[in-house]
């Protein structure tokens, strides 16, 4: 029960705190008057010094950003990064992506793309090994066995064998398959021991022959059904080819509908199960184009980011441009070939007499880009090069002695006459602007002992014919030499014969001294010893002067920008550019600066 002294006492509490409660209302409302309303009211008096201090803040945190993105520099550094799309232009037609067949620029690059051989050249152009894991060679130098990688797929997913290998040695040396490297493999038996080992016997020892398994293997599951007489049309070497290489056909577009503007886009996608790891690139095109203007204008508009096929850079893009220019040298030389079998070449002293009057420095001084200067049938860097064995040294005054010993006589035209006839030959060069410029300067150093020289230049298949007819007196032209020095095919006396296969003595020069040296000297794979067996070979050519040596040439290669993973390194020939083209990127990202 509730009694009358605690209703009481509950009142007496509820009102003491509602007095309370009230209390703290009154201080509240007093804080709030004068700790709030009355500064606010005082807000707009300081606003300039709250305005500075935030201009000062955001002042102040700008410079920091603006310092942070300026150091970039010093921690950050332009990183290669993997993926996009790279298009190179390739002057010339596509029309056989079969290494067994392939011989023009872009059939070349596609094939080199697309099938791995056994052997490549790394960036030192030394050769080592692609396909192949390892090679040895027997104690009498004639029998070579390689060993296959383990694992090797083709790009349609089955194995890759040494019956491959042996397929492809085997179509190279039918007849009737018509390809172009049958002269190499001539007379050699190739033999498969198990699935990854496969045997070359030689009919004699050969040191140069490893330098020539550099070619494409192709699928004998594909292929090896096909009748040999018709492996050249197959679609396989178009439109289904199935290589080992770093990339893997993906489709071929044609346009144009006149033969001289047609153009091909070859696109290529990286093969995953690459031995040497997956290209970094997303995908490759190779477009081809008939003309160089074309090609220029394609690239002038971003449609291709690299050019094949130019000779010299197009001013626009000499200097001052985006464009980066490398300048690869090749293991090739630029010569001008006497033919020696007929006409006022046929004098060995007026040959002499050429040689010296031919100033190959001025003529490299004006290429436009560093070469080095060949002095004799062998290179400078290579086996067997004697530097007492050098062409005769420029000396013009020299050059018209031994021609007025000869009997040629001054003119008043300035040309020299012998017997009512005059000194004078035709000069040959194929129709771009290195050589054109290079032949003009011939002709003037020439003309200046009394020389009368025409200079005639052709392209295309008009110049292939006068090449392979020996319709020359004299020819300006660059063969390839390779790594390894052996030179045979050009100068052998029986590479002259007008049956030879390939008929590359360009000069028709004969000499049983000089191949007896040539002979000696490939059949040697001791380093010194082929130094010494090639002393006869270099004395003959020296005293017979069957050609001028002038310069080794380069590759030129413009692209839209730097190709990480590209160096300059010399080559041995243009589809070498590709050596390590999984390794290529063309995109790159700020990355932290290592430590």
């Amino acid at each position: 029960m509730i009694t009358r002294a605690f209703k009481l006492r509950f009142r007496r509490r509820l009102r003491l705190r509602k007095l309370q409660v009230e209390e703290f209302g009154q201080q509240a409302e007093q804080q709030l008057e004068r700790n709030f309303f009355r500064r606010l009211e005082r807000l707009a008096e300081v606003r300039r010094f709250v305005a500075t201090w935030l201009l000062l803040v955001i002042l102040l945190g700008g410079c920091v950003i603006a310092q942070i993105r300026g150091l970039r520099a010093f921690y950050e550094v332009p990183t290669p990064v993997a993926g996009g799309i790279y298009a190179e232009g390739v002057l010339g037609a596509f029309t056989n992506a079969n290494p067994l067949y392939a011989t023009g620029a872009v059939d070349t690059t596609v094939s080199k793309l697309l099938f791995a051989g056994l052997f490549t050249y790394d960036q030192k152009n030394n050769l080592t090994g692609d396909l192949a894991e390892s090679i040895r060679m027997s104690d009498r130098g004639t029998v070579y066995t390689v060993k296959l990688r383990p694992h090797l797929v083709w790009q349609d997913g089955q194995p890759l064998t040494a019956d491959d290998v042996v397929f492809t040695y085997d179509v190279i040396q039918n007849p009737d398959a018509q390809s172009p490297l049958r002269t190499s493999f001539q007379g050699i038996s190739v033999k498969a021991l198990d699935a990854s080992t496969v045997t070359f016997t030689l009919p004699n020892q050969l040191s140069a022959f490893p330098y020539s398994l550099t070619n494409g293997i192709v699928p004998k599951h594909i292929l090896g059904g096909k009748t040999m007489a018709d492996l050249r049309t197959l679609p396989f070497n178009t439109t289904q080819p199935v290589g080992a290489g770093p990339f893997q056909f993906k489709t071929l577009e044609v346009t144009g509908n006149v033969a001289n503007d047609r153009e091909e886009q070859i696109a290529l996608d990286p093969f995953a199960n690459y031995h040497a790891g997956k290209p970094k690139l997303d995908r490759f095109v190779v477009h081809s184009f008939r003309g160089q203007d074309q090609m220029i204008r394609s690239f002038r508009d971003h449609d291709i980011d690299a050019m094949v096929g130019l000779s010299v850079v197009p001013p626009e893009f000499a200097h001052g441009s985006d464009a980066h220019v490398y300048s690869i040298p090749l293991t090739a030389a630029v010569m001008t070939f006497f033919k020696v079998t007929d006409g006022v070449l046929a004098n060995s002293t007026v040959r002499h007499a050429l040689t010296r009057a031919t100033d190959t420095n001025a003529i490299i001084k004006n290429l436009g880009y560093p070469a080095t200067p060949v002095r004799e049938p062998i290179l400078q860097a290579q086996i067997g090069y004697n530097p007492l064995y050098a062409e005769d040294a420029y000396d013009p005054q020299s050059a018209g002695a031994l021609l007025d010993a000869q009997g040629w006589k001054m003119g008043q035209d300035g040309i020299r006459t012998k017997d009512g006839q005059p000194l004078s030959f035709n000069l040959f060069a194929e129709g771009n602007s290195e050589y054109a410029g290079v032949a003009n300067q011939l002709q003037r150093q020439w003309r200046a002992v009394g020389v009368d020289v025409h200079v005639i230049l052709q392209e295309g298949v008009e110049f292939q014919t006068t090449l392979s007819s020996h319709g020359y007196d004299a020819l300006l032209y660059g063969i390839s030499i390779g790594k390894d020095p052996d030179v045979y095919a050009y100068w052998d006396s029986k590479q002259a014969d007008v049956r030879s296969n390939s008929r590359l003595n360009f000069s028709e020069y004969k000499s049983p001294s000089a191949d007896a040296g040539l002979e000696a000297g490939r059949t040697r794979s001791d380093a010194s010893l082929r130094t010494i067996k090639y002393q006869p070979f270099l004395q003959a050519w020296h005293d017979d002067a069957p050609a001028v040596g002038l310069y080794q040439p380069r590759f030129l290669y413009i692209t839209r920008n730097q190709i990480y993973g590209l160096t300059e390194h010399p080559i041995n020939a243009a589809t070498e550019r590709f050596t390590n083209v999984q390794n290529w990127m063309v995109r790159s990202a700020d990355q932290p600066q290592a430590k």
